[in-house]
């Protein structure tokens, strides 16, 4: 792997939480050009929309609490910023899923696990959300910022025996 860890800095994220069923959750989708996920899928439209829940999903990208907030009106559900929650860490290359295995039960398999799909998890005993965003492949590890020193510390090592 050329480059094992990049952390993608400063990515807006929004917790939305609405009833898929609702009126809310038409006119959030709507508002974002896409449907919201099924699980462990993302959506893309303006943003990619990442699965989390029956009725939960996590938006990522500038601009988006506005909108949703606009589009949620006063129907049951929540948009919350949670950019300062998590940090992107991406892996992506031929190894990239190689250094995963090192860390995570899920099977990543690409007849299992591809493009389009996420999944909350533990990678290395840290709570994560692994997005695979392409096929070459590309992986975004969304990880809490109190644990990102020790998961990146933990990816350059299982890294490292891929790089000379």
């Amino acid at each position: 792997m050329a480059e094992p860890i990049r952390e993608l800095r400063h990515r807006t994220m929004t917790n939305l939480r609405v009833p898929r069923a609702s009126l809310a959750a038409a006119r959030i989708a709507a508002a974002l050009r896409t449907p919201l996920p099924r699980p462990n899928t993302v959506a893309t439209g303006l943003h990619p929309v990442l699965w989390l829940g029956p009725d939960e999903w996590l938006v990522i990208g500038d601009g988006v609490h506005e909108r949703l907030t606009r589009a949620l009106g006063d129907d049951f559900g929540s948009v919350v910023d949670v950019s300062a929650n998590r940090t992107t860490f991406e892996l992506s290359g031929p190894l990239a899923r190689d250094v995963l295995e090192k860390g995570v039960a899920v099977d990543l398999h690409p007849s299992v696990f591809g493009p389009g799909q996420c999944v909350q998890t533990l990678l290395a005993r840290a709570q994560v959300i692994l997005q695979q965003v392409d096929a070459e492949p590309t992986y975004h590890v969304l990880v809490r910022g109190s644990f990102a020193p020790y998961l990146a510390a933990w990816l350059a090592d299982a890294a490292s025996e891929f790089v000379g």
